[in-house]
């Protein structure tokens, strides 16, 4: 698939590996496993990054399915909302810039405001 954007200017370190997948694919929860392999963070890397991500309640144990937890990003976390935001502002931003549009704030500040009488 390649690296995102996110990871090309932030740095492929594994904790914004592991937040640039669930990110990405946020639809679901995952294992440790799936997460090792599908983020390409080393398990034992993960193991220790998990537990202060979940202390943090950036992540959280979505269910347990048979021995293995399941995880995925805590939406209902005002940081993680704005990081997400973050995201994709900056992805968005660096695409438009590539295909040389207009990014979507000077879209909107040019655009008259139209009140309702």
């Amino acid at each position: 698939m390649g690296k995102s954007i996110f990871l090309k200017l932030f740095g492929e370190s594994p904790i914004n590996k592991v937040l640039d997948f669930l990110i990405i694919f946020d639809s679901f929860d995952y294992s440790m496993i799936d997460i090792s392999e599908k983020a390409e963070v080393g398990y034992t890397t993960l193991k220790s990054l998990l537990p202060e991500l979940v202390k943090r309640k950036i992540l959280v144990i979505t269910r347990i399915s048979g021995k293995s937890k399941m995880y995925g990003l805590n939406k209902e976390n005002e940081i993680v909302k704005r990081f997400v935001e973050f995201y994709w502002s900056v992805t968005n931003m660096v695409v438009e810039k590539k295909l040389g549009l207009k990014p979507q704030k000077e879209i909107e500040q040019k655009q008259p405001v139209i009140q309702k009488v």
